[in-house]
């Protein structure tokens, strides 16, 4: 059997049909009809989540929230009717990993769910070692797992991709449209901003070595552990 996903929509149609769609494509599915009931059901079998935003109690957004602050990196896909550039940002900023805008076609759904799937997989940037260890910083490209100082911190996929991205080639500047060109492959709706709202995150959690990511202004962004 494929993959487990999640299908969170308060609305019972679209639930059902996502799910017919995914399990004629070999996915597991479970859906719940409120945030609420979508932390409950959440399990580590879930290989994903599609979340509707706007929703009766908990918004998609606050589930999203919780998931991130649990330490829990599920891919987790939205799916709203809420489509400007602030809510796609706000949807990354609270640790979604790709944004599908209401009406959706089921061919869309399908190739998102793929991608992000391929993405989690290790479908990124490759690495010559399995660990990447400097001054405190350990990344483990095999497990997915950052450290710092010894101790794990809840990255998600994106974040994990952008850190892994820039540490494997130290000191070189990446432009946010080669970024987004390595990272969001195939994701035409993403922004130079939300590069930044992804660096943002990552130096947050990366605490006392949030400095080791640095911009230089007009290029992009590099990873220097000397800075």
């Amino acid at each position: 059997m494929g993959k487990r996903i999640l299908i969170v929509d308060d609305e019972h149609d679209i639930c059902e049909i996502l799910a017919f769609n995914l399990e004629s494509e070999d996915y597991q599915t479970d859906t719940a009809n409120s945030g609420e009931e979508a932390l409950e059901k959440l399990s580590p079998d879930h290989a994903l989540i599609l979340l509707d935003v706007m929703m009766g109690g908990i918004s998609g957004y606050r589930v999203a929230e919780k998931i991130r602050k649990s330490g829990n990196p599920v891919p987790i896909i939205f799916l709203t009717a809420k489509d400007t550039e602030n809510d796609m940002l706000t949807g990354f900023s609270v640790g979604a990993d790709d944004y599908i805008s209401k009406p959706f076609s089921l061919k869309e759904v399908s190739a998102r769910v793929k991608a992000v799937l391929k993405r989690d997989n290790g479908g990124g940037e490759p690495h010559s070692g399995q660990k990447l260890i400097i001054s405190g910083l350990e990344i483990d490209f095999e497990t997915k797992q950052t450290l710092v100082d010894g101790k794990p911190i809840a990255l998600t996929r994106t974040e994990f991709e952008i850190l892994s991205l820039l540490a494997a080639h130290p000191s070189r500047v990446f432009s946010r449209d080669e970024i987004i060109e390595k990272i969001w492959t195939d994701a035409p709706y993403v922004t130079e901003r939300t590069v930044d709202v992804h660096i943002t995150r990552l130096r947050k959690k990366l605490g006392d070595k949030a400095a080791w990511i640095s911009s230089r202004t007009g290029y992009g962004y590099r990873f220097n552990p000397e800075e």
